[in-house]
């Protein structure tokens, strides 16, 4: 494709502006450690909620919906729509407690929660573990699909790709820190929003595709647009639905749905004003995500199986892509290339906007867990707030470079979504419980994540599953990494009292797990037994953005008896929320 002097002039200008922000913003984010990571903590709900929806608008989202739509179907979206649950339980459990914490990282929470050297090492490793390996790994799926998009519609070798949009993207987040990110956030999440809408609004008007009712009557699609797997095949209702829904979401980790909140969700949860700013923020954030956004993305990529029914049209028609980056996940920036002037720069500005976004988040949230949780924490205690922001610059140069250069040795998102689900399989559970029962200690958390990468390591490369058919490689890994740490935890002494009570004072969490430390519970805070509520609460929001999500379907596909069966089912659990918030809010 050529891209006109128009595409051209949108694109130059997005870059523009976005690294206007961040030269704006650097002199302020230079400050000190607290502004460059956390933004002084006094953001609003809804800016931070528009940050959150649009880091996890990556570049690779719609290559991985496409990927899973070709692949499964519509159903297909269950292995990441699953993930709700945990957000919902983030939004009414978790999120008052993050923020109630105050600290810098979501990892200072060990020398919080545990005591000794077992919580440092913790601390530490965690650092290295998350900010630096998994988070390298996050970034290089955005990379990759960075790089896919550039040899399909630019017809540009993968270098060319990365090094063009990296590098503005790092010289914005090394000006511009948490502040810069957050509003440039705004700007990108209204681009990436038109973008996606104008490319599904192009797809539908190519003539084999023939609008909505010619898209969802085509043999290619007619088979695939089921909300839930089809109950006939075993395997694929299984492998899609019933796991994702009953283990995935509890139990394990992955960047931006961490069971009990986390990573750069609990960073904007830390940087609100309060603990209503918080809940506001994870609020809005699921609503967006899992509701309002997915339907551009599902559209163009049933489109694409009209278009390019399998991986060799995709092949034929560009034979410049490379065989080791061939996947269905190409279905996506295919379909893009049919795209006019002036809407292809709009989109592919879109696509710079997602990308930026996601990867600006990742390399402000990893290195703060090297400044605060590394480096200060351990190689220099008393380092000055200027040397700690450079130090943090310098580990976003760092984070970058390992992402491309690993990004360059990987082949689809999918593969990527897999491995990540697969290394934190029985660990979710521990973060869940930890703030709601005292007798998890540090060994629970150490021994848990060991296990579960030694296990995918032994799953992906040994096959020492060899005897269990697929589909039960997670659960069955979520169960054995489950029972190992349950047992590690009732062989090894508890947290100190001290530790514990010094926790409890903080956080005056409730429920039956901290029974025993009920005598010091601060009965003036209102809603100190608001467990019951919250969890209420987390079906209720669930029901609603699973209800919104299902009733966008339904109207696209014109079935107006399941759309008003959505509605009202919508507008039940609204109300619920509305009377339930007084036993829920802080």
């Amino acid at each position: 494709m050529t891209l006109s002097t128009l595409d051209w002039s949108i694109i130059i200008g997005f870059f523009t502006i976005a690294l206007l922000i961040g030269i704006l913003s650097a002199r302020r984010a230079g400050k000190d450690s607290a502004e460059f990571f956390l933004s002084g903590k006094n953001m609003p709900w809804w800016l931070l909620g528009v940050s959150m929806v649009a880091t996890t608008f990556s570049t690779d989202t719609p290559n991985l919906v496409t990927d899973f739509v070709r692949t499964n179907g519509v159903s297909g979206n269950w292995k990441w729509w699953a993930i709700l649950l945990t957000g919902m339980l983030t939004v009414f459990v978790y999120a008052k407690l993050w923020r109630k914490s105050n600290l810098n990282t979501d990892l200072e929470f060990y020398e919080l929660r545990y005591g000794g050297k077992g919580a440092t090492f913790l601390r530490i490793f965690r650092a290295f573990y998350l900010g630096v390996i998994f988070n390298v790994l996050a970034m290089s799926g955005v990379a990759l699909a960075a790089i896919k998009i550039g040899e399909v519609m630019l017809g540009w070798d993968a270098w060319q790709t990365i090094i063009l949009t990296s590098a503005v993207t790092l010289v914005f987040s090394v000006l511009g820190g948490f502040r810069g990110v957050v509003i440039t956030d705004f700007l990108l999440f209204i681009i990436s929003m038109i973008g996606a809408i104008g490319a599904a609004v192009i797809a539908l008007g190519l003539p084999q595709v023939d609008g909505l009712s010619g898209l969802f009557s085509h043999p290619n699609v007619s088979d695939k647009l089921n909300f839930v797997p089809d109950f006939s095949d075993p395997s694929l209702f299984f492998s899609v639905f019933l796991i994702p829904i009953a283990v995935q979401w509890w139990s394990s980790w992955y960047p931006g749905g961490e069971p009990g909140g986390g990573g750069y969700v609990a960073q904007r949860m830390l940087a609100a004003k309060d603990e209503n700013h918080a809940i506001g923020a994870t609020f809005f954030f699921n609503i967006a995500h899992y509701a309002l956004r997915p339907w551009p993305w599902i559209i163009v990529a049933l489109a694409s199986l009209i278009i390019f029914p399998d991986l060799e049209s995709i092949s034929a028609a560009f034979p410049n892509v490379s065989e080791d980056k061939l996947g269905h996940d190409l279905g996506y920036p295919a379909m893009l290339t049919f795209l006019p002037s002036g809407l292809l720069g709009l989109v592919l500005t879109s696509l710079a906007a997602a990308y930026m976004s996601t990867i600006s988040t990742h390399l402000n949230w990893g290195s703060s867990y090297v400044v605060f949780d590394i480096y200060k924490r351990w190689i220099d205690p008393k380092a000055s707030e200027k040397k700690l922001v450079l130090v943090g610059r310098l580990t976003t140069v760092a984070l970058m470079i390992f992402a491309v250069l690993f990004a360059l040795q990987l082949q689809n998102a999918a593969e990527l979504f897999d491995i990540i689900i697969l290394f934190g399989a029985g660990t979710g559970l521990i973060f869940i419980l930890r703030w709601f029962w005292w007798r998890i200690n540090i060994w629970s958390e150490i021994s848990a994540m060991i296990f579960s990468g030694v296990l995918a390591l032994a799953i992906k490369k040994g096959n020492i599953f060899f005897w269990l058919d697929e589909k039960w490689h997670f659960s069955v890994a979520v169960l054995i990494t489950t029972i190992f740490w349950v047992i590690v935890t009732y062989a090894t002494p508890p947290e100190k009292k001290e530790v514990l009570e010094k926790f409890y004072k903080k956080i005056n969490p409730s429920g039956p797990g901290w029974k025993k430390f009920e005598y010091l519970k601060n009965t003036d805070s209102p809603n100190s037994n608001s467990l019951p509520y919250g969890i209420l609460a987390m079906l209720l929001g669930c029901i609603l953005v699973y209800s919104l999500l299902f009733l966008i379907g339904s109207v696209l596909y014109g079935n107006f008896g399941p759309s008003l069966a959505f509605a009202a089912v919508a507008l039940g659990a609204t109300f619920a929320l509305i009377k339930l918030w007084p036993k829920v809010k802080p």
